[in-house]
């Protein structure tokens, strides 16, 4: 019996529609779809069968994507997706890690001579995490007649404006993203050890809220401390934590694969100067930002509104400082798209979702006050309510 669906068949179909738009724009017989988080916008699928391989093919013509994947995961497409059967393909175990030759590409390109595409030209993404250079060069040995093309974004763009129900999902990631941040600063402190608030933080991660449960996020709980904040993706050890530590945490409730990431920092004992005066730097340069972004304005301009503020108090920070997000898989909850950041001639437009994290990170120090938003009719709404400031332990 299929789970209940988080979004109505005529969603999926508006977006498969647009898919098949932009292969007419730019002349592509199919895509094959192997990026989790775009096989779940297209179709619903949504199971941890990523770690091998899978797709979804999308032709102009075709009413429905054809969803691939391994044989006992047929039954998770059923489950999750609106998908008539004759579009739930599966191909035999003896593909996965095969001691014969065999590969789940060599599947794959039989649907694709099923569909008539053998000799067309065929998109492909490219650079996503889970389509591996064997996967392209077993496609290319079984239809040596196709013309490949790069197409890893083309997804990704049209993801990048959400429906309302889309932000309604990231909405509650958002309080589900305030409970865990508020779980990992109370467990914070003198003599806890690191990962006893990277475990409070997942209780609440998964408890979710009173109304609703969570879902594993894209990337677990994001905790450097000591000496190490200036390194920003350092997770959890079983170092306790001592006086005079600053402990950054970056984290995301997750509702239904949609997220809705936040940041922050705090200090085991009393902040020094220098810090607090970091703190305060960014939440302004954070909120100038903010300021700025509405639609019509770039993402260049938005990231120069922070540099402009933060460059009054002889502060730099090289890295972007947001980039659009929402449905996500591991390893990420980022979109690969529209990034703030100098030269991102993105125009923002409503309903638009960012993750801006203006942190400050250097040898001596890191600083981490960040903040999910959308972009509304007249300028951006942050989707989490939790104070701006330097947290003391």
């Amino acid at each position: 019996m299929p789970r209940e669906h988080i979004f109505d068949e005529a969603e999926y179909e508006r977006r498969v529609a647009r898919t098949k738009e932009r292969l007419r724009e730019r002349d592509l017989d199919a895509i094959v779809v192997s990026d989790p988080a775009n096989m779940n916008y297209l179709t619903g699928y949504d199971g941890w069968s990523f770690y091998v391989h899978q797709a979804v093919v999308v032709t102009p013509d075709r009413d429905e994507p054809i969803w691939i994947g391994r044989d006992m995961d047929g039954d998770g497409a059923r489950a999750t997706t609106h998908l008539a059967e004759e579009s739930i393909r599966a191909y035999s175990d003896d593909h996965v890690q095969s001691p014969r030759d065999l590969h789940p590409m060599d599947y794959v390109a039989g649907v694709l001579e099923e569909l008539d595409v053998a000799d067309g030209r065929v998109g492909l993404e490219m650079d996503a995490a889970y389509f591996t250079a064997k996967s392209y060069t077993r496609l290319q040995g079984n239809l040596p007649d196709a013309e490949f093309e790069d197409a890893t974004l083309l997804v990704g763009w049209l993801r990048i404006k959400k429906s309302d129900q889309e932000l309604e999902y990231m909405r509650q990631a958002a309080r589900i993203s305030e409970n865990a941040m508020q779980a990992g600063l109370d467990a914070a402190g003198e003599g806890v050890p690191e990962y006893e608030v990277a475990s409070a933080i997942y209780q609440q991660l998964i408890d979710g809220t009173d109304e609703y449960g969570g879902d594993y996020p894209a990337i677990v709980p994001l905790m450097p401390s000591g000496d190490h904040t200036g390194t920003p993706h350092l997770t959890w050890t079983d170092r306790r934590y001592e006086d005079g530590d600053p402990v950054i945490i970056e984290l995301s409730g997750c509702r239904h694969r949609y997220h809705s990431p936040l940041a922050r920092t705090t200090f085991v004992g009393e902040p020094p100067t220098e810090l607090q005066e970091t703190a305060d730097i960014v939440v302004e340069g954070l909120e100038a930002a903010l300021d700025a972004a509405e639609p019509g304005v770039k993402c260049s301009a938005v990231e120069e509104a922070w540099r402009t503020t933060i460059e009054q108090y002889g502060l730099e920070k090289e890295d972007r400082i947001g980039y659009s997000m929402g449905l996500g898989y591991p390893p990420d909850w980022g979109e690969h798209t529209a990034s703030i950041r100098p030269g991102d001639d993105t125009v923002l437009e409503e309903n638009m979702t960012f993750h801006m994290i203006p942190g400050i990170w250097t040898d001596d120090i890191g600083m981490e006050i960040s903040e999910t938003f959308r972009v509304t009719s007249t300028g951006a709404e942050t989707l989490a309510e939790f104070p701006r400031e330097l947290f003391t332990a």
